[in-house]
């Protein structure tokens, strides 16, 4: 039986507190065959709020479950009906200076990869390249009867005909892209069906509760590996799926480096935290290793 999902961490040790000195993030990089593994924290400058930070949803909103999103029709009609909703502000996100700076690693040699525990697809919109989509993307749709894949825009057309007029005032957005609405706003809302076979529809992302695709786990196994450090960029390490790759590279002597404002589940075997907004020291990184950003391809930061 599964169990339910990790959702807060609490620290019971003495971690090391954070820093603003960029220079280990700037001396790794500079050799080159740098992982980075990104989390809600590089996005909440997209306007894309974060789960655990100041502010973070989770005060507030229990994200969906595959549990609950694959037993109860109810609990599927709700997700839907605020997933459309918030999908309106969600698929407008444009990459900030934290995204672009890290296309811009990429593209000077510097990174040997990008696992991103975002659905929200933005480092490949700010121009990086091979980004392992850990939980999904968003803007994606599979189907839980006959597998077929198809587009989140697309879906959206479909329920806004199945749902005319609808357009209720959402009291806030959540990361996964899902809108804070009451069972009154929800309404009667249509759910429409695959129109492959009529099956149950999914965002291709993964939920909390349900497990990551083995196969793609063991390639950002390989990917630590082969990695001369992991950098870590807005990320709580709350939940085991970003975590093990850090206690991973930690147990390998893969120097790990952590750029978050808020203590993480990963400060103990991390080489540093530098507690810093993250366009900010990118940036600020990229500067010093004389690395231009694409302002354009960045966005506002």
């Amino acid at each position: 039986m599964r169990m339910r999902p990790t959702l807060s961490w609490t620290s019971t040790e003495e971690l090391p507190p954070g820093t603003t000195d960029l220079e280990p993030v700037a001396e790794a990089l500079g050799r080159g065959g740098v992982l980075v593994l990104s989390g809600a924290g590089i996005s909440t400058e997209s306007g894309i709020p974060d789960y655990r930070g100041e502010g973070g949803s989770l005060s507030r909103h229990t994200p969906m479950t595959y549990q609950d999103f694959t037993a109860d029709a109810g609990a599927r009609r709700r997700y839907w009906a605020r997933s459309h909703l918030g999908w309106r502000t969600f698929g407008r996100a444009r990459p900030n200076a934290g995204h672009g700076a890290v296309a811009a690693f990429g593209r000077h040699g510097l990174l040997s990869g990008v696992i991103t525990q975002n659905v929200d697809g933005l480092h490949q919109a700010a121009g990086s390249e091979g980004v392992v989509d850990l939980h999904g993307r968003l803007d994606r749709v599979v189907c839980l009867s006959c597998g077929a894949v198809g587009s989140r825009r697309e879906l959206a057309r479909r329920l806004e005909e199945a749902n005319e007029g609808f357009a209720p005032v959402a009291a806030a957005m959540n990361p996964d892209g899902d809108a804070d609405l009451t069972d009154e706003q929800v309404g009667d809302f249509r759910v429409v069906p695959c129109n492959v076979c009529g099956g149950v529809l999914k965002p291709d992302v993964v939920f909390f509760g349900e497990s990551v695709p083995p196969q793609r786990v063991e390639h950002c196994r390989e990917l630590v590996r082969e990695a001369t450090a992991l950098l870590v960029l807005g990320s709580s390490l709350t939940v085991m799926s970003g975590l093990r790759f850090v206690r991973q590279a930690a147990q390998a002597g893969v120097p790990v480096l952590i750029v978050n404002r808020d203590p993480t589940r990963g400060d103990r075997h991390a080489l540093t935290r530098v507690a810093l907004p993250l366009g900010t020291a990118l940036t600020t990184v990229a500067g010093r290793l004389g690395v231009p950003v694409d302002e354009a391809a960045a966005g506002p930061g």
